[in-house]
């Protein structure tokens, strides 16, 4: 009987092992189908918000031409003497989840401010939190500006007006500065893009200023701010459809992965449980066949 109750004790112990392996896998097939809904729920979210982002951008896309046109146009070509205050605008999100979008940006950054001579004084823009959060970190007292909750609404070009307005109302006289932001190309494929833009005496120096007549000090000190919205807002148009094709790409490629590891967890899942009644079974056997032999 003694010899009974020890393998009635050994059946029920890898009983309870193999029922705590089914359960773990069991918890961890429940939590990756979980992960798998809300993957496939944001990818969808993001396409929606990815097509009207993409048409939006279509209207946006003229306020970057301009400026890019009216500068080749004057042949602004600053000397880099000349030039004492520097101004980069990063330009991200609040929201995260999209890949290496915004990591793009704050290694650009990073390399140009590396690259800075001596003698050149340097502040940062930061409009959304992911680049303030990566850039404090080492750059803290070259912040001059950061601003929140963006990615969270449609943008318009009131919003970016009041960023190009605060920015001027920091009392930072820049010389020069240069916006960082993602260029998008296609639904899979996007670009880290630099866009100048320069101060009202670069402008008034410029080589072909004289071709745009009636530009008086006033005029050329509105022209400056709207050229700063109009980018400004181009950036954020360009960068909002580069992350929204970014985050959808990244939730199908999750959605893929969270696929896979389930047809692996329910494999071994079945195989765990099979085991676990082979090996029931065969004590089972045993046990009635020492009772036989016994009697």
């Amino acid at each position: 009987m003694f010899g009974v109750a020890l393998l009635s004790q050994s059946v029920v112990n890898s009983q309870v092992r193999g029922y705590a392996t089914l359960k773990d896998i069991s918890r961890r097939l429940k939590s990756v189908r979980n992960i798998q809904k809300i993957t496939k729920s944001m990818k969808m979210v993001s396409a929606a918000k990815y097509t009207k982002a993409e048409k939006d951008l279509r209207l946006a896309r003229p306020y970057g031409a301009a400026t890019v046109e009216f500068n080749e146009k004057a042949d602004v070509k600053p000397e880099a003497e000349n030039i004492k205050k520097h101004l980069i605008v990063a330009v991200s999100s609040d929201r995260g989840l999209c890949g290496a979008i915004h990591s793009s940006i704050v290694k650009e950054v990073k390399a140009t401010l590396n690259e800075k001579k001596d003698g050149l004084q340097t502040k940062i823009v930061c409009i959304g939190d992911k680049a303030r959060t990566m850039l404090q970190r080492v750059y803290a007292p070259s912040i001059l500006l950061s601003v929140n909750e963006v990615g969270k609404k449609v943008i318009n070009f009131l919003d970016a007006s009041s960023i190009a307005n605060e920015i001027l109302s920091t009392g930072f006289e820049f010389d020069s500065g240069d916006m960082f932001y993602n260029r998008f190309r296609s639904a899979i494929s996007y670009k880290t893009t630099k866009q100048p833009f320069f101060s009202t005496s670069l402008i008034s120096n410029a080589k072909n200023y004289g071709l745009y007549d009636s530009l008086d000090a006033e005029t050329l000190k509105c022209f400056q701010e709207y050229q700063l919205a109009s980018i400004i807002f181009y950036g954020m148009k360009e960068n909002i459809t580069s992350e929204q094709s970014a985050r959808m790409s990244a939730m199908e490629n999750a959605s893929k992965n969270a696929g896979e590891m389930i047809s692996k967890l329910q494999l071994n899942y079945n195989r765990t449980r099979q085991a676990v009644i082979t090996r029931e079974l065969i004590e089972i056997i045993s046990g009635a066949s020492a009772l036989e032999v016994k009697e």
